[in-house]
């Protein structure tokens, strides 16, 4: 059997030798651009620094103005004011007004009526708020007169406007304060006593009108117990005396206080009473 002789291509092997040509010269030029290395640039020397230059107009600062246009005060530091005033509304409120004494008697006459939530906080805090602008009325006049509306117009400064309104709290907050009071706040500072009212430190006199105040709403508040503690003690004596011991007092008591309180107009009574303490009148 006769062997068969592989046929030779001739265009196969053109194609070899051409790839492995390319192959090399991509190999030589890989090789001579490493051997030869990077090419660097000439270093340049550094610049001189620029000398600094001098301001154009050293006087110039930074400032806030206070004050807006022909010396009154600019709207937003108004607004401030008036959030800051409204923070310690409260407190000025509670301490350098009629409001605590107020508030504290009236609390005292739902309790002497034996009504734990009629009228409720919020009744007993709205009367005693608009009785207190009644009674504070003149003095809060005279703030606005003297201070809030030179201040607003730009006549006075604002500390000039807190000296101008300071004077009527002052004086009325030393006419309705104990001297007893005074000078138990003075000691307790360790302070020499003022020789004149003008001389009290307001850190010492509001906590003394503060005393003052208490102590009169207690007063008041004794004063209205009185009449329904003996209502409280005529039905108690008549339950026992009737053997009706299981039956609460209060229960039988109550109707008997509302009505004698609405019988003597009991709240005009504690109102006229209350602005009469302030007024000389009560």
């Amino acid at each position: 059997m006769t062997a068969v002789q592989p046929v030779a291509v001739p265009g196969a092997r053109v194609r070899v030798r051409v790839l492995v040509g390319l192959v090399a010269t991509v190999v030589l030029v890989v090789l001579g651009a490493v051997l030869a290395g990077p090419t660097w640039a000439a270093p340049t020397p550094p610049a001189e620094p620029s000398a600094p230059a001098t301001p154009a107009n050293p006087g110039d600062t930074v400032s806030v103005a206070v004050n807006g246009v022909n010396g009154t005060p600019s709207s937003s530091i108004v607004v401030l004011l008036a959030i800051t005033l409204l923070s310690v509304a409260p407190a000025l409120l509670l301490m350098m007004t009629s409001f605590t004494k107020i508030f504290v008697v009236l609390a005292f006459t739902r309790n002497a009526l034996g009504l734990q939530g009629v009228p409720p906080n919020q009744v007993l805090a709205g009367l005693a708020l608009f009785l207190s602008i009644f009674v504070m009325a003149p003095v809060l006049g005279d703030v606005n007169t003297d201070a809030v509306q030179p201040y607003l117009a730009g006549d006075m400064t604002f500390t000039q406007a807190v000296d101008v309104a300071e004077a009527p709290l002052r004086d009325f907050m030393l006419g309705h304060t104990r001297e007893q009071d005074l000078a138990l706040l003075t000691r307790a500072a360790d302070r020499p006593n003022p020789a004149t009212p003008e001389d009290v430190p307001m850190a010492t006199l509001i906590p003394a009108f503060l005393l003052s105040e208490l102590r009169s709403a207690f007063i008041m508040g004794f004063v209205i117990f009185v009449p329904f503690l003996v209502i409280d003690l005529v039905v108690s004596a008549v339950l026992m005396a009737m053997g009706m011991m299981m039956l609460p007092p209060v229960m039988i008591s109550l109707p008997f206080k509302i009505l004698l309180f609405v019988l003597v107009d009991g709240w005009g009574l504690v109102v006229t009473s209350l602005i009469g303490s302030y007024t000389g009148s009560g």
